[in-house]
């Protein structure tokens, strides 16, 4: 509805997987750490066994609910589910909520597609960040951001470790046989986050100007990490409604969960 106020909510979508529910104890994590209310999504069918499916939708969503409760004690939860493509639906959704979580793999929603093209599509068409849980947030460790130019993605990692209370690793990848670039390359990424850290003075910087052809495996040779976070602007943009290499090397890969920032960081 033009002119409506986004929701703060933290948005996760559930299906029957457990990589769904890793993705909802991370986003009742977030939700409680934010302040704000859970939603927990599901897609469904209108078909002529639709009853059915959307019994089974929210018996699935009840538990998560559990799940949720379970890993962020006191945080506010709604099931929602909806009739349609579990990619459009939370497309669409992604208007009115502040981020978008989802597992790496698994069912995509009650239709039998699978989660990594949802998570992957959702992520390029996204009007929010999106989340997408994989591997094992190291308890404490950094918020790792690769830096291509995107500013939104520079602002969700430096408040994402600041309100995590650690260290933030700016990572920017370069290819030259100059030896003099490596300095150049590393003034230009302090250059690039100053303002982020001006902003935050309180969280700790590292920078990484890292002499590699490959942006993705320059983020992921950063050990520990708890959340890496990208944009999608610079020299890999969304092609289509799909990542670029970068983005899909993380996704399929990294060993944390990994923010995809391409919409409004509300």
């Amino acid at each position: 509805m033009p002119g409506k106020k986004p929701d703060r909510a933290v948005l996760v979508g559930v299906d029957e997987s457990e990589a769904s529910l890793a993705a909802v104890r991370w986003a009742a994590a977030e939700a409680l750490h934010r302040g704000c209310r859970l939603q927990l999504f599901q897609a469904g069918t209108a078909d002529r066994r639709a009853r059915e499916r959307f019994a089974r939708a929210h018996r699935w969503l009840s538990r998560a609910a559990q799940v949720a409760e379970e890993a962020a004690p006191g945080v506010a939860t709604l099931p929602v589910v909806r009739a349609g493509l579990a990619v459009e639906l939370l497309v669409e959704r992604s208007r009115s909520v502040s981020l978008v979580v989802l597992g790496s793999h698994g069912l995509g929603g009650l239709r039998g597609a699978a989660i990594g093209s949802v998570a992957l599509r959702v992520a390029a068409g996204a009007h929010c960040p999106v989340v997408v849980v994989r591997g094992r947030a190291a308890a404490g460790g950094a918020v790792v951001v690769g830096v291509a130019g995107d500013e939104r993605a520079g602002e969700f990692a430096f408040a994402a470790a600041a309100n995590r209370r650690v260290p933030l690793i700016a990572v920017r990848a370069w290819r030259s046989d100059r030896p003099e670039r490596a300095e150049e390359e590393d003034r230009a990424l302090r250059e690039c986050i100053a303002a982020w850290a001006d902003k935050y003075p309180e969280v700790p910087v590292r920078v990484r100007a890292v002499r590699e052809r490959s942006a993705g495996r320059a983020l992921m040779a950063v050990e520990g990490a708890q959340l890496v976070v990208i944009g999608t602007r610079g020299q890999e943009p969304v092609s289509g409604e799909l990542l670029g290499s970068t983005g899909n090397r993380l996704l399929a890969h990294a060993a944390c969960p990994v923010a995809v920032v391409r919409g409004a960081f509300r």
